[in-house]
Formats: C-alpha cells, sequence, structure tokens
C-alpha cells in the first residue's frame, strides 16, 4: 500500500512502537491522527492531530462513530495499541484481566467492524494490527496477554479472509520483544537470563512499514522466533521442552516483587 496522501488513524500512538510510527508516517507524506485517552501528551507536531479516544470503554463504537464524523478522510487504521502484565494467572486481578481483553482484542474487533464497511465502501483502505510472537507461542507468565495475541491472530486470519473479495487490505504484523515501557524491569532482567534478543520500537516501527508498503497479509518479526512460531504450529511439544527447561529462571523473576 501507499504511504503517501494517506490519512491513518494510529491506536496507541503515545508510547512504545505507536510514536515510534509517527514521524516516519509523517515523512512518508501521511496525516496521521493519534488516538489517545491523553491526547494532550500528544503535544504538537506538523501533520499530526491529537485525538480522545478510550479503546477500554464501554462505549468503544460510539466514539468510533463520532470520530468518523470529524474525521471522515480517515482510509486506514494502525492498531498498535496495548497493554500487559508479567505475571502468573493466580496473582491477576479481574480488572487486569478485563483490562487486556478490552485493549488488545475487544478494540482491535470493534475498530475493524466499524471501519471495514466503510473503507469496502470507499474502494479502498488498510486495517494494521500489531500482534505478537506471543500470538503464536505461549509463554510462562503472559497467560492473559497470551491469549489476547492469539486472539488478535485469530481475528486478523478470519477478518482478511472475509473480506478477500474486496479492496481492504488486512496486515498483521508479530514482533519479538521490544524495549518499551510497558516491560516491567523483571521482564527486562529476564529477557538478559534468557539471552533474548530485544527490538528497538524505531525497529520494529520501520518492520510495520516495510510490511504495509509490500502489501504484506503477515509478517513475523525476528530470528529464531519466526523459526519458533512455525516450529510451535507443527510440533509443539519441541517449544514444551525447551520451555520447561527455562521454567526455573522464568519462575525466579516471576515471583518477584517487581513483577508484581
Amino acid at each position: 500500500m501507499k504511504l503517501h496522501d494517506r490519512v491513518f488513524l494510529l491506536l496507541g500512538g503515545t508510547g512504545g512502537i505507536g510514536k515510534a510510527l509517527v514521524e516516519p508516517l509523517v515523512r512518508a507524506g501521511s496525516r496521521v491522527i493519534v488516538a489517545s485517552r491523553h491526547p494532550e501528551r500528544i503535544g504538537h507536531l506538523e501533520g499530526v492531530s491529537p485525538v480522545c479516544l478510550d479503546l477500554a470503554a464501554v462505549d468503544l463504537d460510539q466514539q468510533l462513530a463520532r470520530l468518523t464524523e470529524a474525521y471522515p478522510e480517515i482510509d486506514g487504521v494502525i492498531h498498535c495499541a496495548g497493554q500487559n502484565r508479567f505475571a502468573g494467572l493466580a496473582r491477576m486481578s479481574v480488572d487486569e484481566l478485563d483490562a487486556q481483553l478490552n485493549v488488545n482484542l475487544r478494540s482491535a474487533m470493534l475498530v475493524a467492524r466499524h471501519f471495514a464497511p466503510r473503507f469496502e465502501t470507499a474502494g479502498s483502505g488498510a486495517l494494521v494490527f500489531v500482534g505478537s510472537t506471543f500470538g503464536s507461542i505461549g509463554f510462562p507468565g503472559y497467560t492473559a496477554y497470551c491469549a489476547t495475541k492469539f486472539g488478535l491472530r485469530g481475528f486478523t486470519e478470519a477478518l482478511r479472509r472475509e473480506l478477500a473479495d474486496t479492496a481492504v487490505q488486512v496486515v498483521y504484523v508479530a514482533p519479538r520483544a521490544t524495549a518499551t515501557d510497558m516491560n516491567a524491569e523483571a521482564v527486562n532482567e529476564l529477557n538478559r537470563a534468557l539471552g533474548n534478543s530485544v527490538d528497538t520500537p524505531q525497529a520494529v516501527a520501520a518492520a510495520i512499514l516495510k510490511a504495509m508498503e509490500n502489501g504484506d497479509r503477515r509478517r513475523f518479526l525476528g530470528w529464531p522466533e519466526k523459526l519458533f512460531v512455525v516450529i510451535n504450529g507443527i510440533l509443539p511439544r519441541i517449544v514444551d521442552k525447551a520451555m520447561l527447561k527455562q521454567l526455573p529462571v522464568i519462575r525466579r523473576f516471576l515471583n518477584t516483587k517487581v513483577a508484581s
């Protein structure tokens, strides 16, 4: 897809990967409408319009309707908002579970439900969803996060096939570990202990834009993570055994006060 002369609604654009997407999109010739619960944090940037939107709200569908009334020219959406918490399932509160379900999965479904018919009628449009390697590989300490990202991957796959005979593009990009403020220090220490590679938000943003420009349907980032995704889909017992060996290290960081 082209990026020049596009109007993208960017969800999750005030931190991490989303924030790293703003300037490259503007440089590519796009206008960016950054939606956030705290639009005042976005500042004043040429080519960028901050708007208020709460992805966890019960009335998200109504908020989206008001947003498109104000900005009917939107012809692309990039959904990279997300929440997670590194903790054992028993230590997760109901509110924390609901927050991840609402932001990571429910909001993506409502956004697509709102924009897909409009893009189909317009004869063009793009829906871009940022998932995770944990949307293909279950990882201890991320049960809720994995559930939402598995759901997001399945949703985008089904949606892409549902819209296959239309001009609406559906793109799914799955980063591996990324250095964002969303990670607690225990997570950073765990990645170091396991020797996991961690990408910068800027590197992930560049890969997302490349996937969009190339018209990729799906893109998984990182090596050997891409290989593990394939192995886990075919021979999950191999990944089970590898995770079991890592479990003592994972538990050590999972049970720290920082993680809780």
